[in-house]
């Protein structure tokens, strides 16, 4: 949106002039049921320190009816443009604002957003603010080192919930649907919340050993209440509450715990203080893998992570907006990994196969930043929540874990909560505290990994005699060429990591870990590992076991003869996942053909336990044919993988998490009329396989699937949904639609999402995933031009999610040649983006440049 924009010297500005103290606001919401408008009435107190300044507040709505500063009514037509509110003629000391406006209920996901469930033709609200969206609902200082309390008062309609910050109102203290919140402590506005609507409810409680009690409570939509699995949920929370509250030394800084699982959630989950929001998407309607569970129990403990390091102690400013994201990503992980009584001890193998295979993406393309990133302003930070600021942050603070120590770390962090509590920090903070507790200087160490960009890769340079006995080990690291249009050069950087040698035990088969040594490798191209100096030399050497660093593992000669043999035969699944994430590397970077690549999967899936990675490999080879392939030999590679998932289907053990993740493979790739007739079969029950139920998701994974291949039609999409008359159908029947194999179908999805603008961001989400079918490159084609000519008028149009999702989903990604790439140059030279839509088209266009060098690859070693 234009003119919505903040600079960081403004920030900065605006802090040094202004304490803000509190804020009291006012919101009725009882026409929510009709949508529309609604009024808002804030009033602000803050302290300026300059008699006769001027600043202003941070408001986006479609009229303000009332400005008054310090008792004095300006005139709103003249004070109030674009997204702010003129504040001319501040006193020294206290001051007094207040802001009655009228602002809008949303559809796209930020500040208030409006959902009717289909189910009960209700209303449900929740509020989205990260990073600038208070602004949408009440007038504030939109900044998060501007800390206030905030005391909400809201008008709901009659039956209605509202929850927020601080504790819920007694049905009893509700006197004529007015709801009267007591003041929060103090936080940034971007964490405050509401949600409203009626909601379903269960409650519970944390009781900790030194008889701390937490009332607990997790919310949904009363459609969903039959799927919510609460127990499992507050197990999770508990157990996080358990490990943070021991580990930070830091009682839980709020009064309740809320988790609220809403429609149409844009990310996965927001750390709003005491009143967390989550995609609704995690109360599973159907079965799903263990997988999910635990990418659902991850985000869990990464929002309560955030009570503490985001809610408790806040960024100063959006450059540490890394640390917020990745302090909290490493402890939610560490506490999965390490807390007790933990169902899934194995999260680092997770992590390595997911996480950051998505850093190592995000780091090789021209957008690279330091972790630590230059955020200039509010359109910076919007494109910024990416695989570096998560990822790579997480992995990095890993590896400092392992270079300070443990214990040390966590004392560290345990000082840097009581020193900040309710403050403001910068990462000197942090590090200082760190330096104090482990002894270590941190200021090379954060140079080299904070404040560069770019990727080393890290090689075994050794050397045997005859018998077999190293004479001579070292690690050796590159530091590969930023990608072109990179800021920054290319560093060597020290890491800290462990090497492990793997030999096979001739009893059992199994690739077990014989040897492990810790060492801080040099920013050097070569260090020296004289303790592995007079060792048998193994089957098997793995450079950063236990996943320790962060950086490109390539294996030697043998190593890599003996993993392509027996890749699945490590007996741990972290060295299997680190092997598996090296080859999927060597596969996008060229280095390994696609053909080959889908050999090494097929010779070793079988073997593999870990039902995460099972379901990351479906996803990479599916994606290595389609994009990294030689065009020429691409059916022949669809053809081997659609029959292997077939075949791995009717072996899987019945009603286990490999069939039906086997089932969801081959659903999306069955091409043969063969294949699509027995798809077709489970779909209308004429054929089973034994203990695969074939359940809502699934049948309309298996529909879209269907339409798409044009087996099915309208008809079967509208018969679908009369089964299933719920949002999630809702979405999977535009989906379906926007698949149709016809011309008028791709034109009928572009003009809802490009010219009309209407559909709500869950909706457009899941027309844009119909509308992009890697077999349908033909109907695709004319959509090239139309995105150029259409995404700038989009982009400066449409709020910041509704834009992106545009401006990456419809990029023509799957029409890998050099014509995309000349035009999207061509736009780059002459649209004149500004630099948040630059930068998603550029990274988009990195994609095409990668997916052409890897298909020259494949090719060649034809």
């Amino acid at each position: 949106m234009p003119g919505t924009n903040l600079t960081r010297e403004e920030a900065q500005q605006r802090a040094k002039l202004l304490t803000v103290d509190s804020y009291e606001i006012d919101l009725d919401l009882s026409g929510a049921q009709e949508g529309g408008t609604f009024r808002s009435a804030t009033t602000v107190r803050f302290e300026a320190a300059e008699a006769g300044a001027e600043t202003f507040i941070d408001l986006v709505a479609p009229s303000v009816r009332e400005v008054v500063l310090n008792g004095t009514a300006l005139d709103a037509a003249s004070v109030f443009e674009d997204s702010r509110i003129a504040l001319p003629g501040l006193l020294a000391g206290q001051n007094e604002l207040r802001v009655v406006a009228d602002c809008a209920y949303t559809n796209t996901g930020e500040g208030l957003h409006r959902f009717v469930d289909p189910v009960d033709e209700q209303a449900y609200l929740y509020t989205q603010f990260e990073v600038p969206d208070a602004r949408r609902v009440f007038a504030s200082f939109e900044q998060p080192d501007l800390k206030a309390t905030f005391r909400f008062t809201v008008t709901a309609p009659e039956g209605w919930t509202v929850i927020s910050n601080s504790p819920t109102p007694e049905a009893a203290d509700v006197k004529d649907n007015v709801w009267r919140f007591e003041p929060t402590p103090r936080i940034s506005t971007y964490i405050t919340a509401l949600i409203v609507g009626p909601y379903h409810a269960v409650h519970s409680s944390y009781e900790g050993a030194d008889g701390q009690s937490v009332p607990l409570g997790i919310y949904c939509r009363p459609s969903l209440a039959e799927f919510l699995d609460a127990d499992a949920i507050f197990d999770v929370t508990r157990q996080g509450f358990t490990w943070f509250q021991e580990k930070f030394a830091y009682d839980y800084p709020f009064a309740k715990y809320d988790q609220l699982f809403v429609p149409e959630f844009n990310a996965g989950a927001m750390e709003n203080a005491g009143a967390v929001t989550i995609r609704d998407q995690y109360v599973f309607r159907s079965k799903v893998t263990d997988a999910a569970y635990e990418v659902r129990a991850e985000t869990i403990l990464h929002e309560l992570a955030h009570m503490w390091f985001g809610d408790l102690v806040t960024m100063e400013w959006w450059n540490d907006l890394w640390l917020n994201e990745s302090f909290a990503t490493y402890t939610s992980i560490a506490c999965q990994a390490y807390a007790e009584g933990s169902k899934w001890p194995h999260a680092w193998t997770t992590f390595a196969n997911s996480m950051k295979t998505w850093a190592y993406r995000q780091d090789q393309l021209p957008s690279t930043h330091p972790i630590m990133a230059d955020i200039r302003d509010l359109d910076d930070v919007l494109v910024n929540f990416d695989g570096i600021t998560y990822a790579k942050g997480a992995s990095v603070l890993k590896q400092l874990v392992a270079y300070v120590g443990t214990d040390e770390f966590f004392k560290g962090v345990q000082a840097y909560f009581k020193a900040h509590a309710f403050g403001n920090t910068r990462l000197s903070d942090l590090l200082g505290a760190l330096e104090e507790t482990s002894g270590r200087d941190l200021t090379t160490w954060s140079k080299a990994w904070l404040e560069t960009a770019g990727i080393n890769i890290l090689r075994p340079a050794i050397e045997t005699d005859a018998d077999g006995v190293i004479t001579s080990f070292a690690v050796r690291q590159e530091a590969p060429a930023l990608p072109a249009g990179a800021k920054g050069e290319p560093v060597l950087r020290p890491h800290r990591i462990a090497v492990g040698f793997y030999s096979i035990d001739e009893a059992s088969g199994r690739l077990l870990r014989e040897r492990r040594v810790e060492m801080d490798v040099a920013a050097a191209e070569l260090t020296d590992v004289p303790e592995l100096v007079g060792h048998k030399r193994p089957d098997v050497v793995l450079l950063n076991d236990d996943d320790l660093s962060y950086a490109k593992v390539r294996l030697d000669e043998q190593s890599l003869a003996t993993v392509t043999a027996h890749l699945g035969d490590f007996e741990a699944s972290l060295p299997r996942a680190l092997c598996w994430a090296s080859a999927w590397d060597m596969t996008r970077d060229g280095e390994l053909a696609t053909r080959d690549y889908l050999a090494l999967v097929l010779s070793g899936i079988g073997k593999e336990s870990d039902i995460g990675v099972v379901q990351s490999l479906h996803r990479q080879v599916k994606l290595a044919i389609d994009l990294y392939a030689d065009p020429a030999w691409r059916e022949e590679g669809l053809a081997v993988w659609t029959e292997a998932t077939l075949e791995h289907l009717r072996a899987a053990a019945p009603g286990s998490d490999h069939q039906l993740a086997w089932a969801r493979a081959f659903a999306a790739t069955a091409r043969t009329e063969g294949q699509l007739t027995f798809l077709s079969a489970l779909l209308d029950g004429n054929a089973e396989i034994e203990g695969l139920a074939v359940d809502t998701e699934l049948r309309w994974a298996f529909l879209e699937r269907l339409v798409a291949t044009g087996v099915l039609g309208e008809a079967a999409i509208v018969a679908e949904l009369e089964r299933d008359k719920t949002a999630a159908g809702e979405r999977h029947a535009a989906t379906a639609r926007a698949a149709r194999p016809t011309a008028e179908a791709k034109a009928e999805a572009w003009a809802s999402v490009v010219e009309s603008g209407d559909l709500p961001n869950a909706v457009q989400e899941a027309v844009i995933g119909g509308f992009v079918q890697t077999d349908q490159r033909e109907l695709l084609a004319p959509y090239a031009e139309k995105y150029f000519a259409a995404v700038k008028g989009v982009w400066d149009s449409r709020s910041h999610e509704i834009a992106q999702q545009i401006a990456v989903g419809l990029y023509p990604a799957l029409l890998v040649s050099q014509q995309t790439l000349d035009a999207t140059d061509a736009w780059l030279t002459t649209a004149e983006p500004n630099a948040a839509l630059r930068r998603l088209v550029s990274e988009s266009r990195s994609g095409v440049e990668r997916a052409l060098r890897a298909q020259a690859a494949d090719a060649a070693s034809a």
